[in-house]
């Protein structure tokens, strides 16, 4: 039995930009891609802690050490400059697969959205 399993989590990082006209998608600073290890067109659910809005998108790679976190497109309209999220991806494990299976979670400063060295 397969099972959907939290894979790579960024924890609360705060929105740079909306971009209503961009095709779609969450762009990410790629350092914190790289970290949280969500490859690029990666299948991401992404929550507002702000405001309760939740939408399922594709990551795409932002300016390394930006800090930018930029909802585009029709998800411009649920997501505001200044809300704080949080970005989830998730991968496919056969039930044996799963003991000991820890996924991986980043922590940036909300302020900046950069991880702490």
């Amino acid at each position: 039995m397969l099972l959907n399993i939290l894979k790579s989590k960024i924890h609360r990082v705060t929105v740079t930009d909306a971009n209503l006209e961009y095709i779609g998608s969450i762009t990410i600073d790629e350092n914190l891609m790289d970290a949280a290890g969500i490859i690029e067109y990666e299948k991401v659910q992404v929550v507002d802690v702000t405001n309760g809005a939740r939408i399922e998108t594709y990551a795409i790679r932002g300016k390394r050490g930006s800090g930018v976190i930029c909802l585009n497109g029709a998800a411009a309209h649920l997501f505001r400059i200044g809300d704080v999220i949080i970005i989830m991806a998730y991968t496919w494990l056969e039930q044996s697969e799963t003991k000991g299976f820890q996924p991986t979670m980043i922590f940036p400063d909300t302020q900046s959205n950069i991880l702490s060295v």
